[in-house]
């Protein structure tokens, strides 16, 4: 069992909501990643979401596109990506990675080469967004011998056929689209969610986490409801942006932001 799997079967078993915090790696600075994935664990995370900056990340919204730019500008590479959770991993041994990108970042490392280091580094998962399930036969194979989970997205317009089809072939978690558009975006109903994930879930053997759209503690407990976690991004990215000129504080802010979900969801 991977180490993903192991922790979201834990927080079930205790009956608990699984948070996943997502942040772009190098953003605003190089140095500054390493620490906040530790902060986000200490408000409460249960697995980091880390991004790997590419320059055409069409499914984000404008905050999470903004922090792609400014990690590709600080330099970030996907080796400099899978250094930083080599790092985390000197004094965090236990809290799942999951690194989310789209696929021309490892088609260009090589599949076999990016699979190798990503399981060195201490990876535990991985979100390729433009990868469709039905091609992603050869990476998956290798993901799955080094225990390393792919995540595939189900979204509002996945018909029942290929839903079913990814809830086959999953591994770690299905994440929900929660709806129709870009990271960030700010009309999030959760009457269609609780309809979508009921159906996703009636078919799915993994947790269903739901992303896209989730703001706050409110909208993160009111979309908890129906699915196994949340996905936290767009705010969290914000957070670190509006704290550049005092990277020194952006662990303390995150940690707050973070803990204050994580007791709505426990609530």
């Amino acid at each position: 069992m991977s180490r993903l799997s192991h922790r979201l079967q834990t927080l079930a078993q205790a009956r608990r909501k699984a948070l996943v915090t997502f942040i772009t790696a190098g953003d605003p600075n190089l140095d500054a990643t390493v620490p906040a994935l530790h902060a986000l664990v200490a408000g409460g995370a249960d697995v980091l979401e880390l991004g790997i900056p590419f320059s055409d990340p069409e499914a984000e919204g404008p905050a999470i596109q903004a922090s792609s730019h400014r990690g590709l500008a600080q330099g970030t590479t996907l080796l400099k990506v899978l250094a930083m959770v080599r790092d985390f991993r000197r004094t965090d041994v236990d809290t799942p990675v999951v690194l989310m990108g789209y696929l021309n970042s490892v088609l260009t490392m090589g599949c076999a080469k990016f699979a190798d280091a990503a399981s060195a580094a201490g990876v535990d998962g991985l979100i390729m967004v433009n990868l469709p399930p039905e091609e992603a036969g050869e990476i998956k194979s290798l993901l799955d011998a080094r225990n390393i989970d792919l995540v595939f997205l189900v979204a509002p317009t996945t018909t029942p056929e290929r839903t079913a089809y990814i809830a086959s072939n999953a591994s770690g978690f299905i994440y929900y689209v929660s709806l129709k558009g870009i990271t960030g975006a700010d009309h999030l109903q959760v009457e269609s969610v609780a309809e979508n994930v009921g159906s996703l879930k009636a078919v799915a053997r993994i947790p269903v986490l739901v992303g896209f759209g989730i703001k706050d503690a409110v909208t993160a407990r009111a979309v908890a409801q129906y699915a196994d976690g949340v996905v936290i991004g767009s705010v969290l990215v914000t957070t670190m942006a509006e704290a550049a000129q005092s990277p020194e504080m952006i662990p303390e802010r995150l940690t707050a932001q973070v803990g204050e979900i994580r007791s709505a969801l426990d609530a």
